[in-house]
């Protein structure tokens, strides 16, 4: 029973973390209609960060080594920093639809990226998944039409790609630091620094809070600083810690199927056939990397692991 249970808890944990993912693209459509992207990011690292501070006890600050910063950094710096800014970018131009479609590349995304950074062999039909669905991607903004939903989808679905890499390079190091760290100190420090990140870009911009506040953005911006930046991370960084990388990140094919589901029930927003097609493209390029025939190294990740890669001796 125990043993069961060590299985269920993690992979509860990242369903739970997808399925809020996939809601934050419709919550992020009712928050920018009143509010500024920066704005709106701002807003939910702040309303995350104080969430935080009552878990205080279990954040372990003190414990983490000077040289484990940078590689913390770095791990801000992609999530939520850039991913925040990419995004709250992408769904101003683009439908919750597609940005949740595009979000099932990640996995592709981890495969290129273990390939570069820790020279992992890939199969060459992770090649093949990674060509087809960026294909699918492509003819999904391609054939992307304009409405006031997504008033220039091209551009929007860019910014989301660029949001996806720097998903992947969250993953690719938290993976390191789940090994040491616990899942609250992890969020608390995504949180806190993303909190001061965005500060001073808030006021560089000038930046003001709307005369008449729409109460569905009020909402959609509490439930994006509670429930996303706080429960989503905190759920997804507690299952990483016990799931291999690459099976983790194949759960974020969970994202698009929510996403389209909620974005068509709630905002009704839909798709053209052709953008359907393109879809299948996506979801099939990324099952075909995940149809691996030899074990993926960044999976057997252990907390002995060294927390930066050692080069290999020529």
């Amino acid at each position: 029973m125990i043993i069961k249970k060590a299985l269920i808890l993690p992979q509860i944990s990242l369903c739970v973390a997808m399925t809020l993912w996939a809601s934050s693209f419709v919550a992020m459509k009712f928050a920018i209609v009143a509010f500024s992207p920066m704005l709106v990011v701002f807003c939910r690292m702040a309303i995350a960060s104080l969430v935080l501070l009552t878990q205080w006890r279990r954040i372990e600050l003190k414990k983490i080594p000077r040289e484990h910063w940078k590689i913390f950094a770095f791990l801000v710096v992609c999530e939520p920093c850039l991913l925040f800014m990419f995004e709250a970018h992408a769904l101003k131009y683009t439908s919750a639809s597609q940005a949740g479609m595009i979000c099932s590349i990640v996995p592709i995304f981890v495969a290129v990226g273990s390939f570069l950074l820790y020279k992992e062999k890939q199969p060459r039909i992770v090649w093949a998944g990674f060509i087809t669905a960026i294909g699918g991607v492509t003819l999904l903004s391609i054939k992307s039409i304009v409405t006031d939903a997504a008033p220039n989808p091209l551009l929007g679905n860019f910014f989301e790609m660029m949001a996806m890499l720097s998903a992947t390079g969250y993953i690719l190091t938290a993976k390191r630091l789940c090994a040491s760290y616990s899942a609250f100190t992890l969020t608390a420090l995504q949180a806190w620094i993303g909190t001061i990140f965005f500060f001073p870009i808030l006021l560089l911009s000038g930046e003001t809070i709307p005369v008449n506040v729409q109460p569905e953005a009020v909402m959609a911006i509490l439930y994006l600083g509670t429930a996303v930046s706080f429960g989503a991370y905190l759920f997804y960084n507690y299952g990483l810690r016990h799931v291999p990388a690459a099976q983790a990140s194949a759960y974020g094919n969970l994202i698009p199927v929510i996403a389209l589901g909620l974005s068509h029930v709630i905002l009704s927003e839909s798709l053209t056939i052709l953008q359907y097609a393109a879809c299948i493209l996506v979801l099939s390029g990324v099952w075909m990397s995940q149809r691996r025939t030899k074990p993926n190294t960044t999976e057997n990740i252990s907390a002995e692991s060294p927390l930066v890669p050692v080069p290999k001796e020529q």
